[in-house]
């Protein structure tokens, strides 16, 4: 399970979340979405321990991760934009988070062949097109087998065949009971992935639960329609 009690974080003058509660539950999919600016990427962040709230805590699995910071293991994370060393390789790319990683057995090798990146290991980063190093990063964040998994609009810059195979795998990895958190502002991806929805405005929840019962709300068999008024709403 993933808690937040009372999250609080600003950045100078911008408070930018606002006493964030959350429990997500295991085995769950959850779609993050709200505004530009409204909060998403910093809770994120304060999930993996990139950025340390001002105040609040945060809970994994009933531990406070402030105290332990060994949970991060067990996290895959897909950034929008992998940053990487510009001047490497692919290949060793994977060899250092296997290093990294102590050498544990990991399925790297399965993820090469499942996204056709094997006439790119030995393209240097640099070189890359956008959905190649989109790719690479997928491989990085599936390829131990994380318990949590958080995508940030991961399908970006993905022609669409790559994104059905991308979308395919994630619905395996929620089949196999992995507790994931998706941020995309494309609604279709979060209607056909998640089982629930957490819509954030200038740093605050403002639905936290199952998309049937948001559309039910605003009486509207469309998730798009749904979150569009809760935005209009949330302007007035």
């Amino acid at each position: 399970m993933i808690r937040t009690e009372k999250l609080n974080k600003s950045f100078g003058a911008l408070h930018v979340l606002k006493d964030v509660d959350l429990d997500i539950l295991p085995g769950t999919t959850t779609g993050v979405v709200g505004p530009n600016g409204s909060g998403k990427t910093t809770l994120i962040k304060c999930l993996l321990g990139l950025v340390r709230p001002d105040s609040g805590t945060i809970y994994i699995d009933g531990t406070a991760v402030s105290t332990d910071h060994e949970y991060r293991k067990n996290i895959g994370y897909m950034p929008q934009i992998g940053r990487y060393p510009e001047n490497m390789k692919v290949r060793e790319l994977i060899r250092l988070i296997e290093d990294i990683r102590g050498n544990q057995e990991n399925r790297s090798e399965e993820l090469i062949k499942y996204f056709g990146i094997a006439a790119n290991l030995d393209a240097r980063l640099r070189n890359l097109s956008g959905g190649t190093r989109q790719k690479v990063s997928a491989i990085l964040t599936l390829m131990y087998q994380p318990e949590i998994l958080i995508f940030d609009e991961p399908t970006a810059g993905l022609d669409p065949q790559s994104s059905i195979k991308f979308k395919s795998l994630v619905k395996t990895e929620k089949a196999a009971g992995k507790t994931i958190l998706l941020t995309t502002h494309i609604t279709s991806e979060i209607e056909e992935l998640a089982d629930n929805i957490i819509f954030i405005v200038e740093g605050k929840i403002r639905f936290h639960g199952p998309m049937t019962e948001l559309m039910d709300s605003q009486k509207t068999e469309r998730l798009e329609n749904a979150v569009a008024q809760l935005m209009e709403e949330e302007a007035a």
